[in-house]
């Protein structure tokens, strides 16, 4: 049976496609209304003179917009959500209790310091040197931390006070990186394509190649968003080394905890594992209470660095965000405690890993080859290249799946492209999506079930056997 490619009908693809590519489109992208409103909301028009549309509905927030028009706002329990990059955030066996309620003192009425509370800075230095400074001369202190309103506001003051530096950045990555990478004109952002055929890897030889041509700052996710790999020692070590007093290394460490390349033991992947001088190693590590601690409501971050970079960060607070929350601040204190925290972690892999594994499973068993199983973060980077015709494509697959209440990121949002200097069609994302198993396993069967659905309705047969190198069939 022969089906047209899914469709979302906002008149987007009424519009003129005025944009100049290289190569032309296949005809079924041409063809494809959700190609088309994809193009049109992200070259902008000019409702209002001093809006740039192009800003208004991006990564994520896009996905979003387009699963509501499709009924996702007015039922959302109905919906599988696997585009949102969230765990679930329901009490898990072995994870102590999350608070209800929140003690508002007097004095957390008043303006915090833009860098955190004095307590609160320390309570993450005592972390740090507890879990990764162990036998360490040098120790962060609470002058090695600057707490933030969540990882976007972080991110965004480290850009701020970044001097003149080339910034080399990851293909694919974290989406939000594209619009930090926009708004700032002290740096010069320089895409570095992983490789498909090497599973996306970040190789220290790629790093030693950035170096040579002059990159000062890199950024990137550790473990990786989308595709869940991680870097660790010896490998990260060597990165940290080659990189003392040549360049800035941005760590984005918020899946750190979802590490389960060490049998569930708690232990979380860090940069300040590997860090000689807490003041002269010019690392940056971005972490909070989001993803390891599941509290992404509480907006609740911080970064970890030497004393001058985060004197700065926390002086561009005033003018950036003003600061986090006070009353949350106090109550994180004591989640961090350290033994606490390593009970929390090994509860945490443990049961992210068992969704991990049955996702994989059903994904295998449905046809999909994958060639690696992640060993971090709560993510598949799910290839579609062997799919029909009509849903191979990121943006094809998603718009099929909000036709069964399902919801995908397509891949197109982590080739990120700061500078809009590379055509839709020549994206090495164009065929994938990320899958997000952060929901609970109700979330994860019902979506799953979906996608069979959609295979089933583009003429898909199972495969005779199951395995990371099975090939879908059509029918």
């Amino acid at each position: 049976m022969s089906h047209q490619p899914p469709s979302v009908d906002t008149g987007a693809s009424k519009r003129e496609d005025t944009h100049n590519t290289t190569d032309s489109p296949g005809t079924q992208e041409a063809q494809s209304a959700i190609h088309q409103q994809f193009r049109a909301a992200h070259e902008g028009h000019a409702p209002h003179r001093a809006l740039d549309a192009t800003r208004s509905s991006t990564g994520v927030i896009w996905v979003t917009e387009r699963a509501n028009e499709a009924g996702f706002a007015d039922a959302p329990h109905e919906w599988a959500n696997f585009g949102q990059g969230a765990p679930e955030v329901t009490d898990l066996p072995g994870c102590f209790e999350r608070p209800k309620t929140i003690e508002v003192p007097t004095d957390s009425r008043e303006y915090g310091p833009t860098a955190g509370i004095k307590p609160m800075r320390e309570a993450v230095a005592k972390l740090y040197n507890e879990h990764h400074r162990q036998g360490k001369e040098s120790k962060y202190t609470w002058e090695n931390v600057c707490i933030v309103p969540g990882g976007r506001a972080g991110l965004i003051r480290i850009a701020a006070v970044l001097g003149p530096s080339y910034l080399g950045y990851f293909i694919p990555d974290y989406t939000a990186y594209s619009d930090m990478l926009s708004l700032f004109r002290n740096f010069a952002a320089i895409p570095i394509p992983l490789s498909e055929d090497d599973n996306w890897h970040m190789h220290p030889a790629k790093i030693r190649e950035e170096l040579a041509r002059g990159t000062s700052v890199i950024l990137t996710s550790n473990p990786r968003n989308p595709c869940g790999r991680v870097v660790t020692n010896p490998h990260l070590n060597e990165i940290q080394d080659m990189c003392r007093r040549r360049a800035t290394l941005i760590m984005d460490e918020f899946y750190g905890g979802y590490n389960y390349a060490s049998n569930c033991d708690g232990k979380v992947i860090s940069a300040a594992d590997n860090v000689d001088d807490v003041d002269k190693d010019d690392v940056l590590i971005i972490d909070g209470m989001t993803k390891r601690f599941r509290l992404p409501g509480w907006r609740l971050a911080w970064i970890v660095g030497p004393k001058t970079f985060i004197k700065a960060l926390g002086s561009c607070g005033s003018y950036l965000d003003g600061g986090s929350n006070v009353p949350f601040q106090l109550a994180a204190i004591p989640m961090l405690e350290p033994g606490k925290v390593l009970q929390e972690m090994k509860a945490l892999q443990t049961h992210f890993m068992g969704k991990r594994d049955y996702v994989v499973g059903r994904l295998r068993e449905m046809g999909f080859r994958i060639p690696y199983v992640p060993e971090a973060t709560f993510y598949l980077w799910l290839d579609l290249k062997g799919l029909p015709e009509e849903i191979n494509d990121g943006l094809n697959f998603f718009a099929a799946l909000l036709e069964e209440k399902a919801i995908v990121t397509p891949g197109i949002f982590f080739d990120l492209n700061p500078s809009k200097r590379r055509d839709l069609y020549d994206s090495v994302c164009h065929h994938f999506v990320r899958l997000s198993y952060g929901p609970t396993m109700e979330t994860l069967k019902k979506g799953l079930d979906a996608i069979q659905r959609v295979l089933d309705k583009y003429g898909m047969k199972k495969p005779e056997h199951n395995g990371e190198e099975h090939v879908l069939k059509l029918n």
